[in-house]
């Protein structure tokens, strides 16, 4: 797997203490990404999904956020390391440039939500960008609460509370 940095204790990319994976690759190319090197599916350090877990649940009050790039465009590796993660007890979110429904329609996509918590799923949008929010950089943008999603068969989306 590609990633092209790691950041433990993050307070911004979901509630809590994370460990935070920004993997490369991303065809979105969303105008003010804040994070265009991660568009190049070379950039950054080649990583095996064991080396990636361990580091991950070496910090243990840590839960995990995936983002990038966009971490779909990791294929199997991240469904593996979310489920070897998960296992461990970790919750998980993920930041996506799809949307959950676009998710819905690849299989391999939507086999890795199993293990995700919370997706914050669509394309940044510059225009529609507001620093007010929390955990999300525009306001189309959704925090989606993936489990009742699924169990619902509707976006049902996070409530911190």
């Amino acid at each position: 797997m590609r990633v092209v940095n790691i950041v433990h204790d993050s307070i911004v990319d979901g509630p809590g203490l994370r460990t935070v994976f920004f993997f490369s690759g991303c065809a979105h190319r969303c105008k003010g990404c804040h994070n265009p090197e991660s568009w190049n599916p070379e950039y950054g350090d080649e990583w095996d999904v064991e080396s990636l877990y361990r580091e991950a649940v070496g910090n243990e009050l840590c839960d995990v956020t995936f983002s990038g790039g966009d971490p779909f465009y990791q294929g199997t590796g991240i469904m593996n390391l979310a489920k070897m993660l998960k296992k461990a007890g970790k919750r998980i979110w993920c930041y996506t440039g799809y949307t959950f429904e676009e998710i819905q329609k690849r299989p391999l996509f939507k086999s890795t939500l199993e293990y995700i918590d919370v997706l914050v799923d669509g394309r940044f949008r510059e225009a529609e960008r507001d620093l007010t929010l929390k955990f999300k950089g525009s306001r189309n943008q959704r925090l989606i609460d993936v489990q009742k999603s699924m169990n619902e068969s509707t976006v049902i989306l996070w409530d911190e509370h």
